[in-house]
């Protein structure tokens, strides 16, 4: 389970320590740095993969995607008695990238390469890179790390360590890579949820959607089938789903009351298709240790925010789900749960601010220390 996040000169995340509980419910302003921890948790797993270098050019390169404020926020500063205004630095700049966990947690610590003569001089390089056992980061705990590195892509992950010697990394590796991230659903005529899929056991959902059929079917064979039906009936009164094998070519079928045949998922409004997608996400047999919606809420209808809200209850008495959500239907109803922590983000002077949050909420988070070059 994650604790905290840690994100430190990304974007508005100058300095940003969340909180993790087993559900997570992020809100804030348009601005105010949701997407930014959105992003920032992504890259996490851009860096197990071994992506990030490409994940940080989509975003327009390391020069993008630096903390563009001062390096310190003087009480002037904040008061408006003295104007935003930087100075010499004392600091590398840097992009650090952390999480504590249990039983592993783990750091990357980007920068730029010393040397920049070759046209690739805004590259990121790794500065460094720790593995420790625990949440809080002692130098008796560490188990693995590394210094520089020419390319961020030649991480801890991706050097080809000895599971036998170092098992750690191998874990790590595969618990950050299992998370799985739900954004944006596409939902127009040439979107993959819409098509026939050829069927093969699907135990997730797939980010696109694209093994909706198959993960339908996967739930109604191996899973809550009867607790999909019902959620699709306390959505849509009256509604269940079906999957047609032709050959191995798995359609998707919809039953309404008053129809005379199912509707193909090519058929279905934007909104019910997106609905069925987030639905079958949570009804996923086997759930990852880590599951991020955000902004389910999107080009839904308003009576269908409690209806989610309740589907992602279930879901973190499961496993541990992490909401980045505007609608207040929906905010409301998960607010509410006991085991819900509800962070409000809010903008100061550019900088994102988890609100009311005290030196104890940040828990005992630290930075490794690199050697700063």
């Amino acid at each position: 389970m994650i604790h905290r996040l840690a994100v430190s000169g990304y974007r508005s995340l100058q300095n940003v320590v969340v909180p993790f509980g087993q559900l997570t419910l992020v809100t804030g302003a348009n601005g105010s740095g949701k997407s930014n921890l959105y992003r920032a948790l992504r890259l996490l797993t851009a860096a197990a993969r071994g992506t990030m270098v490409g994940a940080l050019a989509q975003e327009g390169g390391l020069p993008a995607v630096m903390w563009a404020g001062p390096e310190r926020l003087s009480r002037a500063m904040r008061e408006g008695e003295q104007p935003i205004q930087g100075g010499p630095r004392q600091q590398a700049v840097r992009l650090r990238l952390g999480f504590a966990a249990e039983p592993f947690s783990y750091a990357v610590e980007l920068g730029y390469p010393q040397e920049r003569q070759s046209a690739f001089a805004l590259d990121p390089q790794l500065k460094g890179e720790w593995i420790w056992a625990g949440e809080a980061f002692h130098p008796r705990a560490l188990l693995s790390s590394s210094g520089p590195q020419h390319h961020p892509d030649q991480s801890l992950f991706q050097r080809g360590c000895d599971p036998d010697q170092q098992p750690e990394v191998m874990l790590l590796r595969e618990q950050i890579l299992s998370w799985r991230f739900y954004d944006s659903f596409r939902t127009d005529p040439g979107a993959p949820a819409r098509q026939p899929r050829v069927g093969t056991r699907c135990f997730a959902l797939s980010g696109d959607g694209s093994d909706l059929p198959a993960a339908v079917q996967t739930i109604l064979e191996n899973g809550d089938g009867n607790g999909l039906q019902q959620a699709m009936d306390d959505a849509f009164p009256g509604c269940h789903l079906s999957v047609q094998n032709d050959g191995g070519l798995f359609r998707l079928h919809v039953h309404q009351p008053g129809l005379l045949r199912p509707l193909e998922a090519a058929e279905l409004s934007d909104g019910t298709l997106r609905y069925l997608l987030l639905t079958v996400a949570l009804f996923s047999p086997r759930l990852p240790p880590l599951l991020v919606l955000n902004e389910p809420e999107s080009s839904l209808h308003p009576e269908l925010l409690k209806p989610l809200a309740r589907l992602i209850q279930a879901a973190a008495e499961r496993t541990q789900v992490w909401v980045i959500a505007h609608a207040p239907p929906l905010i409301d109803v998960l607010a509410e749960q006991p085991h819900c922590r509800h962070l409000h983000l809010e903008r100061e002077l550019g900088a994102t601010q988890v609100q009311a949050q005290t030196t104890l909420e940040r828990g005992s988070w630290r930075w490794p220390a690199s050697n700063n070059v």
